[in-house]
């Protein structure tokens, strides 16, 4: 089941909020803007017409010279109907060069030819085109040597080459490092590989050559330079783990190398949501003497918290910037907290969105003072459009005689008419999707939604 709400257009006017308990009430305003009428149309020329013949259109074609025959040279495996049903020269059609090119474009698009060309003979009967393919050799076998830790099934679906396909030096170049990616993905990071074409004198036989190296694990994690924060606490925001004391081989342990990298993001972000604006992070890896265990260092610098010093809001129209301040919970000479921050910011959407303006935007921008320690925090504002709800659909999956479109209209705090409201619309799809009267497995059916559509034109 599904709601549809089509929004309309409405008129600006300045506006406040209200306080803590909800929004202050805005002026009304007047219904969007009209079009202008047509201009006179101009009555076309005879050889623009299109007819039409069982409803296939048929446009009249110029030109000075006539297409006696197409023919194709050079193909082997590719059948020469599959190729003229990708061409646009035709025989009986007028002459174009413009065309032919578009043609040879078109038959590159297949990616089974290294080179196309073309040649136009004229004859009495008109012009004879040509066309002169080389096709690419083709895949007969793909082979892996050296796969131990994964099977070939898994590696022929990375790699992406099956035996029919053109071959071509980039796309075994492309499968090899698709392989890379994949064995790194499976924490073998010291992964190697090769490939050879037309290894034993079979010209299409594409062989990769594995070293896979050793299932890397994480023996150990350090933090280092952390003075706010315990090396618990860090390790519990990182998403990697080291082993459990005295065992080695366990199952979350895998060292996956792109996850550390994620991990140093991880930490900076966090101590600068806590407003160490300038904390950097950078991570150490040590291998032990087999090269399979690794031990992690994360070195953090945090810096000092930063206070902030002036609060600033601009792109705001039709609200006052006064209202706006007593959402806020963030006040100058606090220090700078990005949770915080971030209820703000969905104060003042959510705010805007009571009253009609539904894709108001805020984004938060932190500027540094040359006062030590000290940020100013801005919040630039895209109010956008106020919105009012045009009309109200009900669609309802099923047994229609089983649900009333009046009950399902009862869910709704909404009314055609009424400016939107975006908490309202929060309320009503929590209210669909916990009531007991509609399907929300979406193994079933799709879960239960409200759908808002602005109107075509509505400024």
């Amino acid at each position: 089941m599904v709601f549809v709400i089509t929004l309309a257009g409405a008129g600006h006017v300045s506006a406040q909020f209200g306080g803590a308990g909800g929004m202050g009430g805005m002026g009304g305003g007047g219904a969007g803007g009209s079009g202008g009428a047509p201009g006179p149309s101009e009555r076309p020329k005879f050889r623009d017409f299109k007819h039409t013949t069982d409803t296939l259109g048929i446009g009249r074609e110029s030109g000075d010279q006539v297409v006696s025959a197409v023919t194709v040279q050079g193909n082997k495996s590719v059948g020469q109907h599959e190729i003229l049903q990708k061409l646009e020269t035709k025989s009986g059609r007028f002459y174009h060069r413009e065309t032919l090119l578009g043609d040879v474009h078109r038959l590159n698009e297949m990616r089974v030819f290294d080179h196309v060309t073309f040649r136009t003979d004229e004859t009495p009967k008109g012009v004879a085109v040509t066309f002169i393919v080389h096709e690419r050799p083709l895949i007969t076998e793909v082979m892996f040597h050296g796969a131990r830790g994964m099977n070939e099934r898994e590696l022929a679906g990375r790699a992406g080459l099956a035996v029919g396909d053109p071959l071509s030096e980039f796309a075994v170049e492309s499968a090899r490092r698709r392989l890379i990616d994949f064995y790194k993905e499976k924490k073998f990071n010291q992964v190697t590989i090769t490939t050879s074409i037309g290894f034993g004198d079979v010209p299409g036989r594409v062989v990769f050559r594995i070293n896979e190296g050793p299932l890397e694990r994480i023996k150990s994690i350090d933090v280092i330079g952390n003075t706010i924060l315990s090396d618990a606490r860090l390790k519990k925001i990182i998403k990697s783990r080291e082993a459990p004391l005295g065992v080695v081989l366990w199952a979350f342990n895998s060292a996956d190398l792109a996850q550390i990298d994620k991990d140093v993001d991880l930490l900076a972000a966090h101590y600068r949501n806590l407003g160490y604006l300038t904390a950097t992070v950078g991570r150490q890896i040590e291998y032990d003497k087999s090269g399979k265990y690794l031990h992690v260092t994360f070195v953090v610098n945090e810096g000092k918290r930063f206070q902030i010093k002036n609060i600033q809001i601009v792109g705001n129209r039709f609200v006052t910037e006064d209202s706006l301040r007593q959402r806020l919970e963030l006040k100058p000479g606090d220090m700078f907290d990005g949770t915080v921050l971030r209820r703000d910011v969905g104060e003042i959407v959510y705010g805007y969105g009571e009253l009609g303006f539904i894709y108001a935007d805020v984004q938060p921008q932190t500027i540094m003072r040359e006062e030590e320690n000290m940020v100013d925090l801005v919040y630039k504002i895209e109010e956008g459009d106020r919105w009012k709800i045009g009309e109200i659909r009900v669609n309802i999956e099923g047994e229609p005689h089983l649900m009333r479109e009046t009950v399902m209209l009862n869910l709704l705090d909404l009314h055609e008419g009424d400016f939107i409201d975006r908490r309202l619309l929060e309320v009503a799809r929590r209210r669909m999707t916990r009531g007991q009267l509609l399907e929300t497995n979406p193994q079933i059916a799709d879960p239960p939604d409200i759908i808002v559509e602005p109107k075509e034109d509505a400024y």
